[in-house]
């Protein structure tokens, strides 16, 4: 990393942050900017960077409600609901395995695999407490998943391009493959709106399965249930959707939020990228990451297959 002054540094991620709100960004190059700055010097808001990207997500997620029908969404959730229970398990089931296979820490282990099973970070941050995980196992869990993120906004829409999958099929693949829902809804507004909106709503009615999964890993850990985090915002989305679809005054207003959520979104995965440096990189461990790559090839080949085959 570059030697700079604080002030240097706080001065270049504030412009860094600031072009991110421009039109002409999306949640890509944001991200890769992001990247390219956490090489480059030391983050200069390193504390305040994860609660920044989490509110700023929930914003943007509930914001996109507004451009979303309810009778479509509902569609979409009754097409994805097979696709999310069977993945859910048998990532489960196949992260219990690699994690005896690898001798991943148990913690670790079962954390990496519930994050890329249900909702990557907000899973690992909901579980976490229940099993009453260290910083340590929780640092290598959010590593892995934000690493491959990070490598899906890229990778996801070029083979969707490539394999020409439907708007349907990709928000499906995307809900099911990508552990993050900030990467699933900036993977998706890449391929298209029909894609977006399917996406969305089928990943944050997976992101439900965290209560029960949570009260399992209570029994399994033999902890405290009382510490379960119920992802509040996901009530709020759907009465931003509804509003939109049954009260006529919203329509003229809703597109303007939805634009200001998708930049909130772009924003969010810019600050994602500037907290992924090379240190955190390397602290993840060979084993653990071995363990969450197999694990996301497993449910993204899979799942891929499903689709196409089904389709």
């Amino acid at each position: 990393m570059m030697q700079m002054s604080l002030n240097t540094r706080k001065i270049i991620f504030i412009v860094a942050a600031l072009v991110c709100l421009l039109p002409c960004m999306s949640p890509p190059p944001a991200l890769l900017l992001g990247l390219i700055i956490a090489q480059l010097m030391e983050h200069p808001f390193l504390r305040f960077n994860h609660t920044a990207t989490n509110w700023l997500l929930k914003l943007a997620v509930i914001g996109l409600g507004f451009g979303m029908n309810l009778s479509f969404a509902l569609d979409a959730g009754r097409e994805g609901f097979l696709f999310t229970v069977c993945s859910i398990f048998g990532v489960l089931t196949l992260g219990f395995i690699l994690g005896k296979v690898f001798k991943t820490e148990r913690k670790t282990s079962f954390l990496i695999s519930s994050g890329t099973a249900i909702c990557g970070g907000s899973a690992i941050a909901a579980l976490s407490p229940v099993m009453k995980a260290g910083e340590k196992e929780i640092s290598a869990a959010l590593g892995i998943v934000f690493i491959l993120n990070s490598a899906a906004l890229f990778i996801f829409p070029a083979i969707g391009h490539a394999l020409n999958l439907s708007q349907s099929q990709f928000g499906i693949w995307c809900a099911i493959a990508i552990h993050d829902t900030s990467s699933v809804v900036g993977a998706a507004s890449k391929y298209g709106e029909q894609a977006l909106q399917i996406a969305t709503t089928v990943k944050l009615a997976r992101a439900l399965w965290i209560i029960p999964v949570a009260f399992g890993t209570a029994f399994i850990f033999k902890s405290d249930q009382k510490k379960v985090k119920i992802p509040y915002f996901i009530g709020l989305f759907v009465l931003a959707m509804l509003a939109n679809t049954y009260l006529p005054f919203i329509k003229p207003f809703a597109p303007y939020v939805v634009s200001v959520a998708k930049t909130a979104l772009t924003l969010t995965l810019f600050l994602i990228g500037s907290g992924l440096s090379f240190k955190v990189i390397k602290a993840v461990g060979i084993r653990p990451f071995l363990q969450g790559v197999i694990l996301w090839i497993a449910i993204s080949t899979v799942s891929l297959w499903a689709i196409m085959l089904l389709a």
